[in-house]
């Protein structure tokens, strides 16, 4: 399958208030390059402020990176005019996580799901029977369409979000922690919910999620962020069975039953807990060494003065770790 996108060493630095802002900055994403295969589910896990919204934002260009590339369907959004990009965002849109923000408190469902067509100037008979299609597809009755958001329950709003979005007849949708503001039971409809949209409409997905659980169950395939960086990446069963890196190994030993069923080969994941909490922690090192080194049992020298890059251990699969060794 080909890619659809293909982003290269996005970085994406918030620079500081004041006269000395432009020297200094903290580095949300740092040098990430990912391709995403056209109508796949591409995970992208870690822990919350790692940098996962961040990258989320600036693949769409809604919050453009400080520096790399990214190209859509042959199309490099960065040589695009505002006006060109605008047009062209109709076919990327984003899901977020809270579907409370997401909806404004004074428009009515209607006015919502219409919002996008009456900017594209569709008419309004059109406009009226595409509404009517949508509100269908996410299972809520014609009913709701005259309500406003205060009237519905959170798993209604975010079939609302997901409904909006699919009114511009997008080919790629950004989900942002889709389902976790959502109780358990209406996560699971939420899910159904994409993966039935995704396969009627050839949809490609980047799914953002803290969740391991979810993303090995949603995922084609998956990348582990920590700190703005891949740390690995792998197709979703090849993660699962032979998670490489420490940070990776650690996320799923807290899963419960998570250090059972994976099979862990490079370091005992038991030992990895009792290592974190009887050892005292290594000093932070500057921005040149590995940034899981303070928290990484396997850490040395080498680690603390260069920071390791992705390298291929199979086919596929990449880690960022100067203890992991090749060809294995």
């Amino acid at each position: 399958m080909a890619d659809l996108i293909e982003s290269k060493d996005i970085t994406k630095i918030y620079r500081s208030r004041g006269l000395a802002g432009s020297k200094h900055g903290f580095k949300a994403v740092d040098e990430v390059s990912v391709n995403i295969k056209k109508q796949s589910i591409f995970g992208l896990v870690g822990e919350s402020g790692c940098g996962k919204t961040t990258f989320g934002r600036a693949l769409m260009y809604l919050d453009p990176p400080t520096s790399g590339s990214v190209i859509f369907d042959d199309v490099p959004l960065g040589s695009l005019k505002p006006k060109e990009l605008r047009r062209f965002r109709n076919r990327m849109q984003i899901v977020f996580q809270d579907p409370n923000s997401a909806l404004d408190p004074k428009m009515s469902i209607y006015n919502s799901l219409s919002e996008g067509m009456v900017n594209l100037k569709i008419p309004k008979e059109q406009r009226d029977r595409k509404v009517n299609d949508l509100i269908n597809l996410v299972g809520i009755g014609k009913a709701y369409l005259r309500r406003f958001p205060h009237e519905l329950s959170g798993g209604q709003k975010q079939r609302i979000v997901i409904a909006r979005a699919l009114s511009m007849d997008p080919d790629f949708l950004v989900l942002d922690e889709p389902t976790s503001n959502l109780d358990v039971s209406i996560q699971a409809q939420i899910i159904n919910l994409l993966i039935d949209l995704k396969n009627e409409f050839e949809l490609t997905y980047l799914f953002i999620s803290h969740d391991l659980n979810l993303v090995s169950y949603m995922c084609d395939e998956i990348a582990v962020m920590f700190k703005g960086r891949i740390v690995e990446q792998a197709e979703t069963e090849l993660l699962i069975s032979e998670p490489s890196h420490p940070y990776t190994q650690k996320l799923f030993s807290s899963i419960p039953g998570g250090a059972q069923r994976i099979g862990v080969k490079s370091l005992n994941i038991g030992e990895l807990g009792e290592k974190t909490i009887r050892e005292p922690q290594k000093e932070e090192k500057s921005q040149a060494g590995c940034s899981y080194y303070s928290q990484c049992p396997m850490g040395d020298a080498e680690c603390s003065l260069s920071a390791p890059f992705l390298r291929e251990l199979s086919r596929g699969h990449v880690v960022s770790c100067h203890k992991i060794r090749t060809g294995k």
